[in-house]
């Protein structure tokens, strides 16, 4: 006999929940297996739901609770209300993140009023900031760069994917810039984990995102130290910078920004999340 749909899901809740996982997921895969939208899916609680499609829900609710991000098993995460691509090869996008992008966006019209910009987005993994940038603020320049080959594919997939013009570049945070080139506003969401901590992550982290973007050296601070040092090399007399943290390193990665650019004006800026963790540092420096 066929199962219905809202006993599938009565399994998978219960079976989440005794896991320690969101009982929601199986609602989330659900849409994606059937091709529906939340409100569809309830409308259609009580047809049966085909065998194969019984089978592929219970293979990837097992594949879940052994650690696969469920964004993995459908391929995309939704930011700033785009679906991006994401695979092993780049960090998934975060909620907080798009708080980082809505922050930059505020305070370039603020600092830069309604014109044109030349944005660098520094690690760009899947491109969702950079991509968001380009669309958001259409007038502007984006470039993006990353160290890893594969996460800029997935970043270049996702920009043609959505129409955004981006200019990605193969490299080392700012190294490929130094003389080079010169940004309006420099912003990255980089490795702040302490290495210590890598490997006490969840496993939906730990064991499928890679290491490249979560790593932040012994303290989390090294890429802060490197880019700070790079920044006075590829910005101008005027700009903003916008850095994504982890818990507790506002003001250390403060006091890097102001030590590097000091003689700049420099105002810095920590801001928390909607979950009142701090999150972002911001700098501005330059007259408007």
């Amino acid at each position: 006999m066929a199962i219905k749909i809202y006993e599938a899901l009565r399994w998978a809740s219960s079976f989440l929940q005794e896991h320690h996982r969101d009982e929601n997921i199986g609602e989330l895969l659900l849409c994606h297996r059937l091709q529906l939208s939340r409100a569809s899916l309830f409308a259609e609680m009580r047809e049966s739901l085909k065998a194969e499609d019984w089978d592929w829900l219970q293979k990837q609710i097992h594949a879940h609770v052994t650690g696969m991000p469920v964004q993995h098993i459908i391929g995309s995460e939704w930011f700033y209300g785009r679906k991006f691509k994401v695979n092993p090869s780049v960090l998934i996008p975060r909620p907080e993140t798009e708080e980082l992008v809505q922050a930059i966006l505020q305070l370039k019209k603020e600092h830069f009023d309604k014109g044109a910009v030349s944005y660098c987005d520094i690690g760009t993994g899947s491109g969702a900031i950079a991509t968001t940038l380009a669309l958001e603020d259409p007038k502007s320049h984006v470039t993006a760069v990353d160290i890893s080959p594969a996460a800029l594919e997935m970043a270049k997939e996702n920009a043609k994917s959505l129409g955004a013009e981006v200019t990605f570049v193969e490299g080392d945070l700012l190294s490929a810039f130094l003389g080079k080139a010169t940004f309006d506003i420099v912003v990255s969401n980089p490795p702040y984990i302490p290495s210590r901590e890598v490997d006490q992550l969840d496993t939906l982290v730990k064991d499928h995102e890679p290491r490249l973007a979560l790593d932040g050296g012994a303290d989390g601070l090294s890429p802060y130290r490197l880019i700070c040092q790079q920044l006075p090399h590829v910005m101008g007399p005027k700009g903003l910078v916008g850095f994504e943290i982890g818990s507790g390193q506002g003001a250390a990665v403060a006091e890097l920004l102001e030590s590097h650019l000091g003689d700049r004006n420099v105002k810095t800026m920590i801001k928390h999340d909607i979950n009142k963790h701090e999150r972002m540092v911001f700098a501005v420096f330059g007259k408007k």
